[in-house]
């Protein structure tokens, strides 16, 4: 009952906004030119109709098609509510205003001949201008982001000083991706140029900090040659993140989700990495090591079962490094009880996809939902380095936030 009543109600909350919307759209354009009315009527149409196709697909074929198809028709209708959304914020102020006008009128019991009364308040040309204006802005740029973004990679090359760095690491190159999300790729050829970008800067070793898939460990078939092409000389480590655990697909059974995660892990193996499961290895170089820890996902309002205690037991190094997913887990548990763990690697928030960053300055909408979702963060002696990720979800597209790779160079203090 309720996976039915959940569509009927957004459905109806849809029709209604569509509604609202068109006669704001009919009122804008009432006393303009016929090329005008019939531009904007065709655009909201084409939105409207391809929201439509939209639904469709999703509601009757969404399961039974590829996952960067299915990124697509959502995005359809993604584009179309969030346009209209904007749309009728302006219209809604309007209204607002008209009722207050309305109320006032007849607070003060005007009567004339030219009372609104019986023919109403007029709407406000200027709002409807800037609300359709602003609409406009959503077009352009969330299109402009599927075909600029997905695959835009670009390097970030922090560094982080340690004071118990062991000197044989001094300058070590840590290359670091995240959240390749394989089942959303439709470039090929694309995802390998990433791949080049990465192998030509030489990194002594290479993280990848989760979300490997969307749900499904067949996502993976078609791109195994691409990623087993990452090797560094210290080697390849990886880490699980939330979306691996299939948590968000309809499975037949708990067996058929738990066979998914075990083919999963056979996978990381089969590409060259080692899947750190709530464990700890070294990196070593001649008779110096540094640690490195992995855990399993572990973020505020998402799955919890990375097991750090487990992983950090035994860890004996001047210097020790945390694969963890989500970036929560730095302030919620390492940097209360693991103050000894020098770098945090996270992903997770893909930085929502789309923002601004520009000298120095970033703010992404992931903002609200994170302190910390993308880039270097330092609290006291330990820090958190957030990567924007290497792939993308849902939206098929990036704007301003582009697919990331990190490279890190630990420097001694």
């Amino acid at each position: 009952m309720r996976s039915i009543l959940f569509p009927i109600i957004l459905l109806t909350i849809t029709f209604l906004l569509e509604w609202y919307t068109y006669n704001g759209v009919k009122a804008v354009t009432k006393e303009k030119k016929k090329w005008m009315r019939k531009l904007v009527n065709g655009v909201f149409f084409a939105l409207l109709g391809a929201s439509i196709i939209g639904w469709i697909v999703l509601f009757f074929f969404g399961g039974s098609l590829p996952f960067w198809l299915v990124n697509f028709f959502f995005g359809f209708v993604a584009f179309n509510l969030i346009v209209k959304f904007i749309f009728s914020l302006f219209l809604g102020l309007d209204d607002f205003i008209r009722l207050i006008r309305w109320v006032a009128k007849k607070f003060e019991k005007k009567k004339s001949v030219e009372t609104n009364e019986e023919n109403g308040i007029s709407r406000s040309e200027f709002l409807l201008k800037s609300g359709l204006i602003a609409a406009s802005v959503p077009v352009i740029s969330l299109s402009a982001g599927m075909v600029v973004g997905p695959y835009r990679y670009t390097y970030h090359y922090p560094s982080v000083s340690l004071k118990n760095l062991p000197p044989a690491f001094n300058g070590l190159k840590i290359a670091q991706i995240s959240d390749i999300h394989s089942g959303s790729f439709y470039n090929k050829e694309a995802v390998n140029r990433g791949i080049d970008m990465i192998l030509d800067q030489n990194p002594d070793v290479i993280f990848f900090t989760g979300d490997l898939v969307n749900n499904i460990s067949e996502e993976m078939t078609d791109y195994m040659d691409v990623f087993s092409r990452l090797k560094a000389p210290l080697g390849v480590y990886s880490i699980l993140g939330n979306h691996d655990y299939g948590d968000y697909h309809n499975w037949e059974n708990d067996e058929e989700k738990s066979a998914n995660l075990d083919r999963l892990k056979v996978i990381h193996g089969e590409l060259g990495w080692r899947l750190l499961l709530d464990e700890h290895v070294y990196l070593e170089r001649g008779k110096e090591k540094i640690g490195l820890i992995g855990v399993e996902n572990w973020g505020s309002g998402f799955h919890q079962i990375g097991d750090l205690a487990k992983a950090y037991q035994g860890c004996e190094a001047p210097v020790k490094l945390l694969l963890s997913h989500d970036p929560t887990h730095w302030d919620e548990e390492v940097r209360k009880l693991y103050t000894d763990i020098d770098i945090t690697f996270s992903g997770h928030t893909h930085g929502a996809q789309m923002g601004i960053e520009t000298g120095g300055f970033k703010w992404s909408p992931v903002s609200l939902r994170y302190d910390k979702w993308a880039g270097l963060y330092q609290e006291d002696h330990q820090f958190l380095y957030v990567n924007r990720g290497f792939g993308f979800l849902g939206y098929p597209g990036r704007i301003g936030i582009w697919p990331e790779i990190t490279i890190m160079t630990l420097l001694k203090a």
